[in-house]
């Protein structure tokens, strides 16, 4: 799917939100995956204390952390990488 398209899924509110499709829209805003539990952190400096924990269960993502990801997205004003 592309990210763009994607992004306008998680936007939508949508509460059927496939993990890997949490994960792939954190990772086109600069997002990395750190441990698992997966942890995705930024290398952006002003986002240092800006985590986000996405957790995998039965391969969807919790709603309220897919939220989390959008007001961070939101707050820091990122940007989408280009697509491939």
């Amino acid at each position: 799917m592309k990210k763009r398209k994607l992004l306008q899924k998680l936007l939508s509110g949508s509460k059927n939100i496939r993990f890997s499709e949490a994960v792939t829209c954190a990772k086109a805003f600069g997002f990395q995956l750190s441990v698992s539990p997966v942890i995705i952190t930024s290398t952006c400096i002003q986002m240092r204390r800006s985590l986000v924990n996405l957790q995998d269960i039965g391969g969807k993502a919790k709603p309220y952390q897919v939220k989390q990801l959008l007001q961070i997205i939101e707050r820091y004003n990122l940007q989408l990488e280009d697509e491939e």
